[in-house]
């Protein structure tokens, strides 16, 4: 029997902190072009979604991002694929035409189609955040990734990242939203 289905919750009002990890922990973000992939991807998503981007991270191997939706009724998992889809498929038909010995890494049989994933299976890591303090403190973690793993010294010196804009008004490659003064503490 399969692993059952992670339950999303589209409840009015939340906030999601969303995980995302490249198929088998590669290093798929490391390069600009994939990174400007993910953020072209998140701006269409926005723009068709209607949600709020109010922290992100983009790590080697996984990105991790605050959404808030800004209508009652959404999809939670249709905003998810509406960022990993396109970049999945910009990378694997980059992959084709550039480095077609990485497709092997990136295939695998799945019933009787062949499949090829830039992301791990599954829809992530989702978590509602509903109090001002637990999303403070989720943005926190997502800010200090960079420094734990030794890629800065500070976390607004993370290039992809929204610690610059949100700690030191400085400027983010995927522009955030400023959060609403009711979620902060």
């Amino acid at each position: 029997m399969g692993k059952p289905h992670r339950r999303n919750f589209n409840d009015p009002g939340h906030a999601h902190e969303l995980t995302f990890t490249c198929y088998r922990g590669f290093r798929f973000l490391t390069r600009d072009r994939s990174r400007r992939w993910l953020a072209n991807a998140i701006a269409a998503a926005r723009e068709t979604w209607r949600f709020d981007l109010w922290a992100y991270v983009i790590m080697p191997e996984h990105v991790h991002m605050v959404v808030h939706p800004r209508e009652a009724e959404y999809d939670i998992s249709a905003i998810r694929k509406a960022i990993k889809a396109p970049v999945g498929s910009a990378a694997i038909a980059w992959l084709e035409t550039n480095a077609p010995e990485w497709l092997p890494r990136v295939t695998r049989q799945r019933g009787g189609r062949t499949e090829r994933i830039f992301w791990q299976s599954g829809g992530g890591y989702d978590r509602n955040i509903i109090e001002p303090d637990t999303l403070m403190s989720m943005i926190d973690y997502m800010h200090a990734n960079p420094l734990r793993r030794g890629l800065v010294e500070r976390a607004p010196e993370r290039e992809w990242s929204s610690a610059s804009f949100l700690l030191d008004g400085g400027e983010s490659p995927i522009p955030v939203d400023r959060i609403p003064p009711e979620w902060v503490p």
